[in-house]
């Protein structure tokens, strides 16, 4: 029997995706090397923990919260059947991932649901990295695109809106307090909430769209074929995402929250104006108190 479940273990520990089992009071009792590669925790710290003890944290898209209210593994487990669902796992360096969830119950020798497991893998869209670094196109620090490429794209797409009619939208995002951040904390941590912040947008923009660094600690979202009432639902869970993104430390964990600007590109706009509009407008945010979305 032993030998068997080694087999099994190894087995489990060679798929790509992640995998892992809960007991009937959802404590971790599983994780394999797939979830220790997509969420940065080795199986020696969460083994015996809950899942929301600074584990996954599941959020859905607005980042609320689905331990506590709308847990798919607690639905199966209570529902006795298998259950899916799209969710933004947090990751052991703070940023949200998003992933694809199946979860299945455990049954014991008797029929009654002893447990559960679940598995799931990486949804974040893939970009040809190497290819644009080649290109010099990327930021080094958080492989967001650089300004140089944040214009292309920009000039790109009004080309396109001329031609085609498609419809775009820029949101200019700034992170809030980051000087006071890098003051308090020094560069180092400033550095790690950069990439903690782009990795989180980038993760939740669609495959098609586009974020670039735009210098210090703004950036600028591209977001395709949206109406007014789409480009802010966009902004808003990039808004929301962020914040519901820790980056953990000795000491604690930090939060940050970012301010947002959006606005729809218009026919006559340069790549230029349009930046300067959202600018603006993530300006306006700022004053009205920060941590929020004005288009």
């Amino acid at each position: 029997m032993a030998e068997e479940n080694d087999f099994y273990k190894r087995l489990l520990d060679n798929l790509y995706d992640a995998v892992y089992a809960v007991d009937r009071h959802r404590r971790i009792t599983y994780w394999n090397r797939g979830a220790e590669h997509l969420t940065g925790f080795s199986g020696s710290e969460v083994l015996g923990r809950h899942c929301h003890d600074n584990v996954l944290m599941h959020v859905d898209e607005e980042g609320r919260s689905l331990c506590h209210t709308a847990c798919p593994l607690t639905k199966a487990m209570e529902e006795g059947g298998p259950n899916e669902a799209g969710a933004y796992l947090h990751h052991r360096e703070g940023h949200r991932v998003p992933v694809s969830v199946r979860c299945s119950p455990v049954h014991d020798a008797s029929g009654n649901v002893s447990g559960g497991i679940e598995v799931f893998r990486d949804d974040s869209p893939r970009l040809e990295m190497e290819e644009l670094r080649r290109q010099a196109l990327l930021d080094p620090l958080t492989n967001a695109g650089n300004r140089r490429y944040a214009e292309m794209v920009l000039n790109s797409r009004l080309g396109e809106m001329r031609r085609h009619e498609w419809s775009f939208g820029v949101a200019f995002i700034d992170i809030d307090h980051f000087k006071e951040i890098n003051d308090n904390y020094g560069h180092d941590v400033g550095d790690l909430l950069l990439k903690m912040v782009s990795r989180t947008i980038m993760n939740t923009l669609r495959s098609f769209n586009f974020l670039g660094r735009w210098g210090g600690e703004e950036f600028v979202a591209v977001i395709s074929h949206v109406d007014e009432e789409q480009l802010q639902i966009s902004a808003e869970r990039l808004r929301s995402l962020v914040a519901q993104s820790i980056l953990p430390r000795t000491e604690g964990y930090l939060h940050v929250t970012i301010s947002i600007g959006a606005t729809l590109a218009r026919p006559d706009d340069t790549a230029e104006s349009l930046v300067n509009r959202a600018d603006g407008l993530m300006y306006a945010s700022k004053e009205a108190g920060r941590n929020r979305v004005t288009a």
